[in-house]
């Protein structure tokens, strides 16, 4: 992971999700976020032009760290790279983007919810992981578990983490930081509410300060 990467989790080690097809308001979006004191930004690719409101942020604003996220095939790593992007993250542990990203130097987290996954990432050098869907996977028990066998190993929990519940999540020292699309709801970046998100952001800031 890159120092600069570093630096920015452990200052606010929440991630939030920007799943957007109209590029103008994910720009807004991201800008909202930063505002409220999230610097780290994932772009999921879950539409058709998602990949287009990840370089508009890249483009548009300053001092963010944009990655790319629900990237499932090498070819969209190799993609997202190119456009811009500064990490990747997967729903799943796929070998050949894993070796990828290492070669070229990008951090990596990819969705890992077994202990065979994990073992796996280890065994090609990730030290960074996600653990996804972090809820149905077995939560805040299931990572203390990971982590007293998986020493060196940390992780990214996302999907179903909350404000609700983030607390519980980053209280735990092998948690790097927590990833979440409740700081983005749909309503509101439709509706251009863009005060909401940074109120969420700087909740979600106030609640990383109070768990560590």
């Amino acid at each position: 992971m890159s120092k600069e990467l570093s630096h920015r989790l452990a200052a606010a080690p929440v991630v939030p999700l920007i799943g957007e097809n109209d590029a103008a308001r994910a720009v807004k979006t991201a800008q909202a976020l930063a505002d409220g004191g999230l610097s780290v930004i994932e772009v999921v690719l879950r539409s058709s032009d998602a990949q287009k409101g990840m370089e508009a942020i890249l483009a548009e604003t300053e001092g963010l760290i944009v990655g790319a996220g629900t990237v499932l095939t090498l070819d969209q790593a190799k993609s997202v790279v190119a456009s811009g992007a500064q990490f990747i993250v997967s729903p799943g542990l796929v070998d050949e983007i894993a070796l990828y990203c290492i070669e070229e130097g990008i951090p990596f987290f990819p969705g890992t919810m077994t202990a065979g996954e994990v073992q796996r990432a280890y065994a090609l050098g990730l030290r960074e992981v996600k653990f996804f869907p972090a809820s149905l996977a077995g939560g805040v028990p299931m990572l203390k578990a990971f982590s007293s066998v998986f020493r060196e190993m940390r992780f990214m929990p996302t999907g179903g983490v909350s404000a609700g519940n983030l607390s519980e999540f980053l209280s735990l020292p092998s948690v790097l930081a927590c990833g979440g699309s409740w700081l983005t709801p749909k309503e509101a970046v439709a509706s251009g509410d863009y005060s909401q998100i940074t109120n969420l952001a700087k909740e979600a800031v106030a609640i990383a300060k109070s768990a560590r």
